[in-house]
C-alpha cells in the first residue's frame, strides 16, 4: 500500500489556512499595540511578519516541488546537510508537535466552557481535551480526500469568522478613523514587561507575536507525498494560502483600530481578547457566545491540520530506517494510522500530565532554528545540485531567501538575549536526539538512497 495523492489545490490551501488561523489573530494585537505604541506600527508588523512568512512559503515551494514527499522539511534538510541533521529536525518536531496539539485541545475546551457560560467542572476541563484529541485522531484515520474536505469546511468557517468581525465592525460598528492618529502611551498593558515596550525590543517582541499567529504556513509540505500534481499544486497552495491570510489579518486589524483607540486596546485585560471587545461593540450581549463558538471551531481547525500533517514525519523517518518501522504501516485508505494514533496518544499524555507548557515555551525557538537551516539548505542545493529539476524557483533569488535568513537570525539572537532559558532548553531538546539517532544508525538503520532521487 502506498500514500495516495488526493489533495488538490483547494484542500491543500485549506490545510494551510486551517493551520495558520487559530487564536493568535484574535488576541495578539493587544500585546503588540503595547509593544510598538501606534496603529500604523502594529499594522506594519503584521505586514512585515506576513511578508517574512510569504518569503518562507516561496522558499518551501521550490524545495517541495524538488522533493514532493511525505515528511517535507525532513527531506529538505537531509538533502542539504545529511541524515543526522534531518533526524534531529524530525526528533525535535515530533516531541514539540504533541505539546502544540495538547495546548490547542485545551483551548478548544476553554472556548467551549465560555460558550456554556463557564459551568464546566475542573474534572470536565481535564477530561474534555482528551475527548477533543480522540475525535481529531479518529477523523484523521479517514482518507486523505475526506480530510481534505474537513479541512476545507473548517477553513471556510475560519474565514467567515474573520470577515464577520472585520466587515461587521465597518458596517455596524460606531468607530472612528481618528483612532489611527492615537497611541498607547499610558495604557495599562497588563502582562507586557517594560523591556518589551517601544524601540527595537518592542518591535522584535511584536514580530514574535505576529509570527506566532502566522505559524503553520508550511504545513502542507509535510504531506507532499499525498498532494496531487505537486509541481503545480504546492506552490499555488503555499503562496496563495499565505497571501490570503495576510490580507485577512491586515483587514481585521484595521477593523480593530477603527472600533477601539490604541489606549482602549492597551487597557484590555490579559484574560480577554481584542476580538471579543470589538465584536461586543456591534453585536451586543450575544457577542461573547458567538465569538466563543467561532474560536472553538477555529482552534479545532488548527488541531485537526496539525494531527493530519504531524504523523507524516515519523512515517518518512521510518521509511529511511531511522525510526521504528511500525510508523510505516498504512491503512487501506493509504493513511499512516499508527503514526496518527501514536502522536495523538503523545498529545493526550502531555495533556493529562500538564507538562506541555515547558515544550510550548521553546516551540517557536526550535521551529525557527530549523526554518533557518532549511533556508540555508536552499542555497546549498542551488550550489551542489544546479542540474536538478525545479518546477518552481523562488522569486527574487538570492535576495528573498537571504532576507528570510537574516530576519530568522535576528529572531533567534533576540530570543537568546531576551529569554536565554528558552533558547538553552531548545538547544538541549535538539541535541537530545543525537544518542537516539546513533542507536538507530548502529542497528543498521539509515538509507543510502540519495535524498534527491
Amino acid at each position: 500500500m502506498k500514500l495516495i495523492r488526493s489533495f488538490t489545490l483547494v484542500p491543500a490551501a485549506a490545510v494551510i489556512i486551517a493551520n495558520i488561523v487559530g487564536t493568535g489573530i484574535f488576541v495578539k494585537t493587544r500585546v503588540m499595540t503595547v509593544n510598538v505604541g501606534s496603529p500604523e506600527l502594529v499594522i506594519a508588523v503584521w505586514i512585515a511578519a506576513g511578508l517574512l512568512s510569504l518569503a518562507g512559503a516561496m522558499l518551501y515551494a521550490e524545495l517541495s516541488t524538488m522533493m514532493p514527499r511525505s515528511g517535507g522539511q525532513f527531506n529538505f534538510i537531509g538533502a542539504a546537510f545529511g541524515e543526522r541533521w534531518a533526524f534531529l529536525f524530525g526528533w525535535t518536531r515530533v516531541l514539540v508537535a504533541g505539546a502544540g496539539s495538547a495546548a490547542v485541545a485545551m483551548l478548544c475546551v476553554i472556548f467551549f466552557n465560555n460558550l456554556m457560560g463557564g459551568g464546566l467542572s475542573d474534572v470536565m476541563m481535564r477530561v474534555l481535551p482528551v475527548v477533543v484529541l480522540l475525535v481529531a485522531v479518529g477523523l484523521n484515520c479517514a482518507s486523505g480526500r475526506a480530510n481534505g474536505g474537513i479541512a476545507t469546511a473548517l477553513t471556510a468557517g475560519k474565514i467567515l469568522l474573520v470577515l464577520s468581525i472585520a466587515v461587521g465592525a465597518f458596517v455596524f460598528g460606531d468607530g472612528s478613523w481618528s483612532h489611527f492618529q492615537g497611541d498607547a502611551s499610558g495604557g495599562l498593558g497588563e502582562g507586557v514587561p517594560e523591556s518589551a515596550r517601544g524601540g527595537v525590543a518592542g518591535f522584535g517582541a511584536a514580530m514574535l507575536g505576529a509570527l506566532w499567529a502566522y505559524n503553520g504556513w508550511n504545513v502542507i509540505v509535510a504531506i507532499g507525498g499525498e498532494v496531487k500534481n505537486p509541481s503545480w499544486t504546492l506552490p499555488r497552495a503555499l503562496i496563495g494560502g499565505t497571501t490570503l491570510v495576510i490580507v485577512l489579518y491586515v483587514l481585521i486589524n484595521i477593523a480593530y483600530f477603527y472600533i477601539l483607540s490604541p489606549l482602549e486596546i492597551a487597557d484590555i485585560p490579559e484574560s480577554s481578547s481584542i476580538a471579543s471587545e470589538v465584536a461586543s461593540r456591534f453585536m451586543g450581549a450575544g457577542a461573547a457566545a458567538v465569538l466563543a463558538g467561532g474560536l472553538m471551531i477555529s482552534a479545532y481547525g488548527t488541531l485537526h491540520a496539525g494531527i493530519l500533517a504531524g504523523p507524516r514525519l515519523p512515517y518518512a523517518m521510518a521509511e529511511r530506517g531511522i525510526f521504528p518501522q511500525w510508523f510505516m504501516w498504512l491503512s487501506s485508505r493509504g493513511v499512516p494510522v499508527n503514526g496518527v494514533v501514536a502522536m495523538g496518544l503523545w498529545a493526550i499524555v502531555l495533556t493529562l500530565s500538564g507538562t506541555f507548557d515547558i515544550l510550548t515555551d521553546i516551540y517557536v525557538f526550535v521551529l525557527w532554528v530549523f526554518y533557518g537551516l532549511t533556508g540555508a539548505g536552499l542555497f546549498v542545493l542551488r550550489r551542489t545540485h544546479p542540474e536538478y529539476e525545479r518546477p518552481y524557483r523562488v522569486w527574487g533569488y538570492p535576495v528573498v531567501p537571504a532576507l528570510f535568513l537574516l530576519v530568522t537570525a535576528y529572531l533567534l539572537i533576540n530570543t537568546m538575549i531576551a529569554t536565554p532559558g528558552r533558547a538553552i532548553a531548545g538547544v538541549v531538546f535538539i541535541v537530545s536526539g543525537l544518542p537516539v539517532y546513533e542507536y538507530f544508525r548502529r542497528r543498521g538503520g539509515g538509507d543510502d538512497r540519495a535524498w534527491l532521487e
